[in-house]
């Protein structure tokens, strides 16, 4: 991001804001993907002046003898082949670098998982992962906390394919300790059997045929932000903790009376399968997936009022024993080949510049597709969630999580 602010007020406005995986709004008429990634990759919390606060001293480096990488993900976010039960691209790296990964889906939500492991990184302690992939605002925390380790970009050579926009983020100047995994939206899906004339606003999921049949997520900057949307909030403007609470209050209506059946994170996806949901907020490559493996089943939609874009980082915890090892697996992963590798599969905006052009090889046809390379049209919508000071973040997400019975 360039150090100075651009003279477009609208993306002034948009550079200060805080965003988070399933975080930037579609609403903005007439921004760019640049501008919009721009503005994803900011951060609301902030960093010390050498981006760490924390005491613990990175973990002695046992790449060169423990030839390993460990690496904590969300589910659906690697090319996977069901046939062999593997993961191709990672039995690529391993077959051109000789470092084994070992790849786990631990990743159900941030602050779920930020939960599990925050008293070991709190102690400089191994959490067993070398990487993991965390959203713009949960990475900012962490960052700031001083639970990761420094990357060296000399060992990264394929970082500078990192699309320009994202390369000076705020929570992280210079990507000193992440780099972008994936970008995506959030927005609604609906089984389209059971719901054949389908969804336009998030207030369709209240439709007395659908109670008892809704899942909604867990974080709170998507489900927060798109009911904001629907009650006519401009969510990157000056809004207040009234126009929060309304839309608090809607959500839990909806809980009390039974409409939302549960509140997840990546898990809702076993209860579309199931049959237990029928209409969602969601992410968007999740639905592609699942269609994919299920026969096309469900529609995703960006609500009237807007869905959010978000984008989650990859980082290396401060007790990870193999940092030379992880960042092996970043460069490998930053080449454009191997990016529309994972793309084609994931169905998420991808962040490596190239990746485009390496498409058109692997599948002509995801070269058009706005989930992966959103057009201009696509992103007319946008709005950005704004930064939230320390205060209304601890307020906000207390609230929000007893609403949601956490």
């Amino acid at each position: 991001m360039p150090n100075r602010l651009p003279d477009d007020p609208r993306l002034r406005r948009l550079i200060g804001a805080q965003l988070s995986r399933r975080n930037i709004l579609m609403g903005a008429g007439g921004l760019s993907l640049a501008g919009l990634l721009a503005a994803c990759g900011t951060g609301g919390t902030g960093t010390t002046s050498n981006g760490q606060a924390g005491e613990a001293a990175a973990a002695e480096d046992l790449s060169a003898s423990e030839k390993e990488v460990n690496w904590a993900n969300w589910t659906l976010y690697l090319d996977y082949d069901d046939k062999s039960q593997s993961y191709p691209s990672l039995e690529a790296f391993t077959a051109a670098t000789g470092i084994a990964a070992n790849y786990s889906e631990d990743i159900d939500g941030n602050d779920t998982y930020f939960g599990k492991v925050q008293a070991q990184l709190a102690a400089g302690q191994d959490i067993g992962q070398d990487i993991i992939t965390l959203t713009d605002w949960m990475a900012a925390r962490l960052i700031r906390l001083g639970y990761t380790q420094e990357l060296d970009h000399a060992k990264i050579p394929n970082a500078a394919n990192l699309l320009q926009t994202l390369k000076n983020v705020d929570f992280d100047p210079g990507r000193k300790n992440s780099l972008t995994w994936q970008s995506g939206f959030a927005g609604i899906a609906w089984n389209k059997e059971a719901v054949p004339g389908g969804l336009k606003t998030v207030s369709d999921l209240w439709k007395p045929e659908l109670k008892g049949r809704v899942e909604v997520l867990d974080e709170m900057r998507d489900t927060m932000g798109l009911m904001m949307l629907e009650n006519g909030t401009d969510i990157s403007g000056d809004w207040s903790a009234d126009e929060f609470s309304n839309a608090l209050d809607d959500l839990t209506k909806q809980i009390s009376d039974g409409q939302i059946r549960q509140v997840k994170g990546n898990s809702y996806k076993e209860d579309l399968i199931s049959g237990d949901a029928l209409a969602v907020i969601c992410w968007s490559g999740d639905i592609t997936q699942l269609n994919f493996e299920n026969g096309d089943k469900w529609e995703f939609a960006l609500p009237d009022a807007g869905g959010t874009l978000w984008s989650d980082n990859l980082m290396v915890p401060i007790g990870a024993p193999h940092k030379a090892n992880a960042e092996a697996l970043m460069d490998f992963y930053y080449d454009p080949k191997n990016a529309a590798t994972v793309a084609a599969y994931v169905n998420y905006i991808c962040p490596v510049q190239g990746a485009r052009e390496a498409m058109e090889k692997i599948d002509p046809e995801l070269v058009e597709n706005p989930l992966i390379f959103p057009s201009e049209d696509y992103l007319a919508k946008a709005h950005v969630f704004r930064s939230l000071s320390a205060d209304e973040e601890t307020d906000f997400t207390n609230r929000f999580q007893k609403a949601i019975g956490n």
